[in-house]
């Protein structure tokens, strides 16, 4: 066991610096900024080098020193390593020199990336004594928490918005939490919840163990970083709802970087957002550190639907400071992203994935990615969950009776032109 607690030593005010203990806490008392974890990097450095973490179990706990939890891991020990999968086909269609997928949408155990947030946090919590594990969702988050409570063997409630897609309602309730849908907007959700967490004491993973939950997401770009042999990408883009995962890629790198696991390099990070749902973006286009709350989302992307997103001004630092842009997506394009990263590259992406490769799209047509360049596209969850926005496009069109006349009369038909032997 790695003596974890030396690695962590509490928590800080990210605005005015002020320190907390390692506690349920996340708002600073003096100035009201968010809190975050505070590390001992001069330790870290002098007990993590590459070989040490190759030598590790490939899961995203190979990077533990990194990441707040103090004792043994006892949820989601397999969560994390997924794959990243040099997309040649998608870069000849686009000519593009290096295209990558960090493909979460295969993560573990619930297919999207906030297994790996819910993995630290669930184990946080347990260290901290809660026994109720809470949060509020847009739905891949309510998915992971019902799973990992359940292994865990702790009671859960999951709140949500009550219009999200079927396969999520079903990926929370199989494991036993109790669904609970609220007949408003995401940010409705959070509002009540965070009304519950004080009022009955649970542990909400995106509230009160924020600080904890949030630093779950810096293992993506640590994966990134180390499968790349040791480097940074030229660009990444990512899928943005509270703005969390962009800043904590960015950190990850920065991180890696401090503690001389890769050459110092600023990646350009891309935000991308649904565009009838865009604060952040909006604000990125209109040069303003102010970003206007989308009231009423109305979006085929309900991953991405936060209409006040909570990181929403550093995840502005993180694509400014960076170099990068912000970038939103209609519909329309979102699913033909989906649909280009299927027949291209055998990735069924759920609705941000395909905002993100809509995104690409327009980041290569304006030049702001190079051919010459390495682009990383952060793919968060799986399209089985979202089938619903495909409705209707691929439905079974072409029928036969068990005869090989009627098939090779079918080939003939449909494809005279193309050699199948």
């Amino acid at each position: 066991m790695v003596e974890q607690r030396r690695f962590f030593s509490g928590l800080k005010c990210r605005e005015c610096g002020r320190p907390y203990p390692g506690k349920a806490l996340y708002v600073c008392e003096y100035c009201f900024g968010p809190l975050e974890v505070e590390y001992d990097y001069a330790l870290i450095g002098d007990s993590l080098s590459r070989e040490k973490i190759e030598a590790r179990r490939k899961s995203m706990w190979r990077y533990r020193e990194l990441l707040p939890v103090a004792g043994d891991i006892s949820v989601g020990a397999d969560v994390g390593f997924t794959p990243l999968v040099r997309a040649k086909r998608l870069a000849a269609e686009w000519g593009v020199r290096e295209v990558w997928l960090k493909n979460d949408s295969v993560n573990f155990p619930t297919l999207s990336f906030k297994d790996r947030v819910v993995s630290v946090a669930v184990n946080r919590a347990r260290e901290l004594g809660f026994k109720v594990i809470s949060c509020a969702s847009t739905g891949n988050l309510a998915n992971s928490v019902a799973a990992q409570s359940a292994s865990a063997g702790m009671q859960s409630f999951v709140f949500i918005p009550h219009d999200l897609e079927d396969g999520k309602i079903l990926c929370s309730s199989i494991y036993g939490t109790k669904v609970v849908g609220i007949r408003g907007t995401y940010d409705q959700v959070n509002r009540l919840c965070a009304e519950i967490a004080g009022r009955y004491g649970w542990g909400f993973v995106n509230i009160n163990l924020r600080p904890y939950y949030a630093e779950g997401s810096k293992s993506m770009g640590f994966e990134i970083a180390e499968q790349l042999g040791w480097r940074i990408p030229d660009h990444v883009v990512v899928p943005m709802a509270g703005g969390s995962l962009i800043t904590k890629v960015d950190k990850a790198f920065d991180e890696f970087a401090k503690l001389g696991l890769v050459p110092h390099k600023t990646a350009k990070i891309h935000g991308a957002q649904a565009q009838n749902c865009a604060p952040i973006v909006n604000a990125f286009r209109a040069g303003s550190d102010v970003v206007r709350p989308i009231a009423e989302p109305n979006t085929i992307v309900k991953s991405l639907a936060i209409g006040n997103p909570a990181d929403a001004h550093y995840a502005l630092q993180t694509i400014s400071g960076s170099g990068g842009s912000g970038v939103a997506a209609s519909d329309a394009e979102t699913i033909a992203g989906i649909e280009l990263l299927a027949r291209t590259e055998g990735v069924f992406a759920e609705t941000a994935g395909g905002v993100v490769v809509a995104a690409a799209i327009k980041l290569l047509a304006s030049g702001q990615v190079k051919p010459d360049e390495s682009l990383v596209l952060c793919i968060t969850g799986n399209g089985l969950k979202t089938k619903e926005a495909l409705h209707g496009r691929h439905e079974l069109k072409t029928t036969i009776k068990p005869s090989l006349a009627e098939f090779e009369s079918l080939i003939e038909t449909e494809s005279p032109t193309k050699e199948w032997k």
